[in-house]
């Protein structure tokens, strides 16, 4: 008996849960996105299909969506690895801020080509996870203006094997 008490109390949950999504994505206060290049691998993979609410404040390791500064209607999604006023340098395959190497957990490979980004006081420095498969990030599109980015990814949803939270 117990079994189906909890069962009944699931259904509910994941119901109200479900009801909760879909109302946040009629009013605007959260979107879906489905992954579909290989950018940000391992993080995200083609096929994974992700909610992201809107941006609060600018944090390193945050994975975000945003506008492609020079194709338009053409979304990205990209992790911040720069901050407002940092100087990013690429150098013999590593990400450095300010001098210091960056200890990039989520970034699978080395970073190539070499360069230097001086970001202004409302810009952001942002890279594919997977580097060799990233084409437009800031290696080649230089600093993203901060307020360009409105979304950052909270959770996968889909395939359900690896639901969740992402964490920055």
């Amino acid at each position: 008996m117990r079994h189906k008490h909890r069962a009944a109390k699931r259904r509910v949950a994941l119901g109200l849960s479900a009801a909760a999504i879909a109302y946040a994505v009629v009013h605007g206060r959260l979107r879906r996105y489905e992954i579909v290049e290989l950018s940000m691998q391992p993080a995200l993979d083609p096929g994974d299909f992700v909610i992201a609410l809107p941006m609060r404040d600018i944090c390193r390791g945050e994975i975000v969506i945003l506008e492609h500064p020079n194709v338009a209607n053409f979304q990205l999604v990209k992790r911040i690895v720069g901050l407002p006023s940092e100087l990013v340098t690429i150098h013999n395959g590593q990400t450095h801020i300010d001098g210091d190497v960056l200890a990039e957990r989520w970034a699978d490979g080395p970073t190539f080509p070499d360069g230097e980004w001086q970001l202004g006081p409302g810009e952001v420095f942002v890279l594919g996870d997977n580097r060799a498969a990233s084409s437009a990030d800031g290696r080649t599109l230089g600093p993203i203006p901060g307020e360009t980015i409105r979304w950052r990814v909270v959770a996968r949803y889909w395939p359900l094997r690896t639901a969740g939270r992402i964490m920055p």
